[in-house]
């Protein structure tokens, strides 16, 4: 039997559960979800032992404490050294052994939005439609579909391989407030203007307040269409860059809708999506074009990587 080995103390602004996704299930409607950084949540869940698409605690703008009730291994990964343990500062990408009593606190960073704190053993809530990723908007998933609050007590499954106390330092994120966002074009490129696509392609946008989990709005250099910004409603794919009526970019992200009507200029590269989902208001940011050879290539290169990495503690990619 499973035992709670943390209690929430406070939440924050927004604390949920987050594994890789719940995949299989856009064609009926049902957004994919998932940690917003999914590399911070495969290094986490390699770093304590656990399967790369184990769940974890995904920690938005800081604001966190947590008392644990037992002998836990964890780590804490992200942008910026923002955990204390006790009130001393800990290091993030590291795994780390908490006692019964210790206190857990991750503060707001100045260098990203997001920390994901991975427990061993991982974080024991019901499957629902494969994945235990909370859908806010659906109130389902995670722990009552709901963000964690005071009071709320997390339980843990066991540990399924060993503890790697390396930091994979290759393999973290450039996370920076200047991003430059490698994109595939399309599929609706073509309803851009040629004016529309240089200013995409060379112009430099800021990110702005309108940010959450399904997608962040930019603002900048505007994007011309030649009839218009409307399309018969397709699917979306994580990274989708829409431009509406008002030509200022969109990036699409976890939570994003399963469909939608703009065009869409372009798709952000998996191994770029990190990037964005860490980017504070202001963040600089400026778009590349790859082709799809080349964005396979980056995937494989960083897919390998993190697999490599993840053997490590004796486990299978599932």
């Amino acid at each position: 039997m499973n035992t709670a080995i943390l209690e929430i103390i406070h939440g924050g602004p927004l604390a949920t559960i987050q594994d890789r996704g719940r995949l299989g299930y856009q064609h009926m409607g049902v957004p994919v979800s998932g940690a917003m950084d999914p590399c911070a949540l495969t290094i986490g869940n390699s770093l304590v032992g656990n399967p790369p698409h184990e769940a974890c605690i995904e920690i938005t703008l800081g604001g966190f404490e947590g008392v644990f009730l037992g002998n836990m291994a964890f780590c804490v990964t992200g942008p910026g050294e923002s955990a204390k343990l006790n009130g001393e500062p800990i290091p993030s990408w590291s795994a780390l052994q908490a006692v019964h009593g210790d206190r857990l606190t991750v503060e707001r960073s100045c260098k990203g939005v997001r920390d994901y704190l991975c427990l061993a053993g991982g974080v024991d809530v019901p499957l629902v439609l494969g994945s235990k990723s909370t859908y806010l908007r659906g109130r389902f998933g995670g722990f009552g579909g709901r963000a964690l609050r005071s009071g709320d007590r997390i339980f843990t499954g066991k540990r399924k391989g060993k503890l790697i106390r390396n930091h994979p330092w290759n393999l973290i994120p450039a996370y920076s407030q200047h991003l430059i966002l490698r994109f595939v074009p399309g599929p609706q490129d073509e309803e851009l203007s040629d004016e529309g696509v240089h200013a995409f392609t060379t112009g430099t946008y800021r990110l702005t307040d309108r940010m959450d989990r399904m997608g962040c709005a930019l603002k900048g250099p505007r994007i011309t269409h030649r009839t218009g910004p409307d399309i018969i409603s397709d699917g979306i794919a994580l990274g989708a860059v829409q431009v509406p009526g008002n030509g200022q970019p969109m990036i699409l992200l976890a939570d994003r809708p399963t469909t939608g009507g703009y065009v869409k200029a372009g798709t952000v590269v998996s191994a770029d999506i990190p990037l964005i989902a860490q980017a504070l208001p202001e963040a600089e940011v400026r778009f590349s074009p790859v082709n799809l050879i080349k964005a396979r290539e980056i995937y494989i290169k960083k897919e390998y990587g993190l697999r490599r990495y993840a053997a490590q503690t004796g486990l299978r990619w599932e």
